[in-house]
Order: structure tokens, then C-alpha cells, then sequence
């Protein structure tokens, strides 16, 4: 997941997300399931499916090839995921914490962090960072949940959507959280996210981030692997049937998952170093209909 203009802060530009990449003969193979990142993989730059790209979608469909949706985007935006996916199939939300089938409304998994560890976490990373800025997002257990993010003043939240902005000692609710938003004004994404996995146990909490300029606080074992885990389970297809797709940290996971399996993963040319370095195979970018352009190939419509 990335957002517009968002460029890695490793200090190595990313290509263009428009950049057209050849592909690879795919010698006939054909996935049992597709999963892709949404924002800066699937959507343009503009947020959207693309004519193209959603006929891409349809033929998959059409094939018997499921596609899961694996986002960093919070219930709250169930709506936009479901736009973006044309209601169809199960979507994983929240780098993999709120997994849902769409079709039938109904939620597959819905994990929280509870406050106290969330406490805890946040310490640990703010004794190797300094100071952090925080936004919280509730904890969900229904479809239909729209429970606006909890923002402390002078996160500088990059969307125009509602939230509650708040006084730093009430950002976090009495009950569990789905995850939490930490930013830096003094070092960014990539350095917080490295220093933050020096001191976090994964068996406590996970850290990524998606490109924003600031990292994610998950609960213990949801990554977008696991997520997509549940999704794999609902259709009875293994990793290694999988083709995934990706451009952000938050979604090593599924690629790692996916390539180790035998599957084939895939990043976008605009992708951060570190999935270009991961995934095996690259598409064009998202700006060119990279995702649309690999499945034509793999259909070969």
C-alpha cells in the first residue's frame, strides 16, 4: 500500500509507477488464486480500478480464479475495498487482522491488540525513537463497523476523513485496538520501522508500514500472510497456488509466503526496494496497469 507522490524513504527512488516492465514467459502456468495489494498495486495513482485492470479482474473471475484484496485499509473503509473489489470474493483488511467474506458479509477474522499492550509497545519503540505521534483504530467485530480512527493532535492523518482528534492520554480506548499509527518528526518509515524491530517481540506485537511516513502497531501473528491464510482456507488453495502481488513492506509477508511455497510473487515497478528485492517477478507499475498486464499474460486474453 502506498499513496500518491509517497516515495520510500530508504533514499533510493522507487521507478515510476507508470514504468512499463516486459514479462516473463509464464509457460503456461496458472494460479488457482490471485491476491494483490490494493493502493499503489492494484488502484492508479488516483485511487482507482482502471477499465483495463477491472476486465483483468472479471476474466479471473471468469476462469474459476478467486481474487482476494489483502489492504492495509481498516474496516472503517470496507466500503472502498468492496468498490475495488466489485463485492466479490473475501478481502483482507488491516494487514490482515479484519478478513471478511464479502459476498456474504460476514466476518472470517477480527484480532485486537488490548490496551494495556499496546501501552507497552508504543514504550518500548518511543525508548529507542524518542517521542511518537499516535492514531488509533477500534477494534472491529462486524462488517458493518464504521468507528472513525482516534488521531492525536498533530498526527497529520494524510486523508480528509472523519476523525476524532484527541489529547495524547485519550487516544487509546479502554478496549482492545485493531492497530495503531506511529509517526516520527524526526526520522522516517523505513529507520522508526527498523528501529521499532529491534525492541518489539513479534511474539508481543508486529511493526511494518505501507508507505504512509509512519508505522503500524498490529497484534501478535497478523500479518497479511496469516490474513491471506484465512482467505486460502475458505477456497481450499495453498500458498503455492497462489500469484500475489505487492509494492510495500506490509506486504513481505504474503510475498515471502507465497514465493517460498512455490507460488509466484510479483512487485510492482513502483514498489519499495525491499519487495523489488523479495519478489521474485516484476510487473509494470500501478500507473500502467501492471497487475492487469501480468494477468492477461497469465490468461493470455
Amino acid at each position: 500500500m502506498s499513496s500518491p507522490g509517497v516515495l520510500p524513504s530508504s533514499g533510493q527512488a522507487a521507478p515510476g509507477s507508470d514504468d512499463v516492465v516486459p514479462l516473463p514467459d509464464l509457460g503456461g502456468w496458472r494460479p488457482r488464486l490471485v491476491a494483490t495489494d490494493l493502493d499503489g498495486t492494484l488502484l492508479d495513482s488516483a485511487g482507482a480500478v482502471t477499465p483495463r485492470t477491472r476486465a483483468a479482474l472479471e476474466a479471473c473471475w471468469d476462469a474459476g480464479i478467486p481474487v482476494v484484496g489483502a489492504t492495509g485499509r481498516g474496516p472503517r473503509l470496507l466500503d472502498s475495498v468492496r468498490e475495488a473489489l466489485d463485492g466479490r470474493g473475501v478481502a483482507v483488511l488491516a494487514q490482515g487482522g479484519f478478513v471478511v467474506d464479502l459476498e456474504r458479509d460476514e466476518v472470517l477474522r477480527a484480532v485486537g491488540l488490548p490496551r494495556e499492550q499496546a501501552m507497552s509497545v508504543i514504550e518500548e519503540i518511543e525508548a529507542v525513537t524518542g517521542p511518537l505521534v499516535l492514531a488509533v483504530e477500534d477494534a472491529a467485530e462486524q462488517a458493518e463497523s464504521r468507528r472513525p480512527l482516534r488521531v492525536q493532535h498533530g498526527f497529520d492523518w494524510p486523508y480528509p476523513e472523519p476523525a476524532h482528534l484527541l489529547p495524547r492520554d485519550r487516544v487509546l480506548p479502554e478496549g482492545a485496538v485493531l492497530k495503531v499509527f506511529l509517526r516520527s518528526s524526526a526520522l522516517g518509515q523505513d529507520e522508526l520501522l527498523a528501529r521499532a524491530r529491534r525492541v518489539v517481540d513479534p511474539a508481543v506485537a508486529e511493526v511494518t508500514h505501507a508507505g504512509l511516513g509512519f508505522i503500524e502497531v498490529l497484534p501478535p501473528g497478523i500479518t497479511k500472510a496469516t490474513g491471506l491464510g484465512v482467505a486460502l482456507g475458505r477456497y481450499g488453495v495453498d500458498f503455492g497456488d497462489v500469484l500475489v502481488f505487492g509494492d510495500m513492506p506490509n506486504d513481505l509477508p504474503m510475498i515471502g509466503a507465497v514465493a517460498a511455497a512455490g507460488g509466484r510473487a510479483v512487485a510492482v515497478a513502483n514498489a519499495h526496494p525491499a519487495v523489488r528485492a523479495a519478489a521474485p517477478e516484476r510487473t509494470s507499475g500501478n500507473d500502467a496497469d501492471g497487475v492487469a498486464r501480468y494477468l492477461e499474460a497469465v490468461l493470455g486474453v
